[in-house]
């Protein structure tokens, strides 16, 4: 019987006891703390879903016009046109290019001319990158307008919202302390050095901040400058922001700047812990660091 009991291997062998309750002892000095309320999650997810559709519908809408310009004015009579996609038939076949300040660039299978075999066609976005695949200015522009007016809404109420019960106040508006701290959020960010607490860092205040306070609005106005039914209950927008080919180009700059600010909050999600971010932004607890340790007793004392 005590050969049995020796010859039966131990699971904890080879290492510590303390090593074996590791993990949940650092669980439990990581307190959970409720980060997100409903509110703020549900927004969140509101504009996600908007955002994802409206940049879609808004690259169909763009491929029946794919041209940018500055000013009141478009078209061949005028030289003003700052990014246009296009094709032609060269000696090589057809060919897509991307014009940027007068730069000619050869962009054949992404943009200007895309897709395979029958499919292959003048298109400024390939048809994966557009709601509907296919070329319907029609059913983008309702869709477009739908979730634009849900992105509105959602917004509005948010910033009522969000003065009244102090949350932009408290959570996103950043204070001298924290500006102070920005070379040194800097410099953890770059060597992924991430700390978790209950309260945003200053690099993710002002992102959100820059989105929320000046992305946003100016998405929205430059929205409504282009729509030709705005012209007489808001006309002012139209001299604002110098014609409605320029409000069309902001807002595809507003629209560029929004698809690299998704990209980076995505990576910083990955680099700082998928699940606890998504359990943040799902359930609203978030696991936090360790609370600092308390400083020595000097001798003596």
């Amino acid at each position: 019987m005590l050969d049995e009991i020796e010859m039966r291997p131990r699971l904890d062998a080879g290492r510590p006891p303390a090593a074996a309750a590791a993990p949940e002892a650092d669980t439990a000095r990581r307190p959970l703390v409720y980060r997100q309320s409903a509110w703020t999650r549900l927004t969140h997810w509101l504009w996600a879903i908007s955002l994802f559709f409206l940049l879609l519908t808004g690259l169909q809408i763009f491929n029946a016009r794919p041209d940018l310009y500055i000013g009141q004015q478009s078209g061949f009579g005028f030289d003003n046109a700052i990014l246009s996609f296009s094709a032609a038939n060269t000696d090589k076949g057809p060919r897509g290019y991307t014009t940027v300040f007068g730069k000619t660039f050869d962009t054949t299978g992404v943009l200007g001319l895309s897709g395979k075999g029958d499919d292959l066609g003048p298109r400024a976005f390939p048809a994966w990158a557009t709601i509907p695949s296919y070329q319907d200015l029609a059913t983008g522009r309702v869709i477009h307008f739908f979730f634009a007016w849900i992105l509105v809404a959602t917004w509005l109420v948010w910033l009522v919202s969000g003065i009244l019960n102090g949350h932009i106040r408290r959570d996103l508006l950043p204070h001298g302390r924290d500006l102070r701290r920005l070379p040194r959020d800097i410099a953890d960010h770059i060597r992924f050095r991430f700390h978790h607490t209950r309260d945003y860092n200053v690099l993710q205040k002002l992102s959100y901040g820059g989105v929320l306070f000046i992305l946003l609005p100016l998405m929205i106005l430059t929205g409504l400058t282009m729509s030709p039914g705005m012209d007489t209950a808001l006309p002012f927008l139209l001299d604002l922001f110098g014609g409605r080919q320029t409000a069309r180009t902001i807002h595809f700059i507003g629209m560029a700047l929004i698809v690299l600010f998704f990209v980076v909050h995505i990576l910083m999600v990955l680099a700082a812990g998928p699940l606890n971010e998504l359990r943040s932004i799902i359930t609203g607890w978030y696991r936090t660091d360790p609370p600092a340790p308390a400083p020595m007793p000097e001798p003596g004392e």
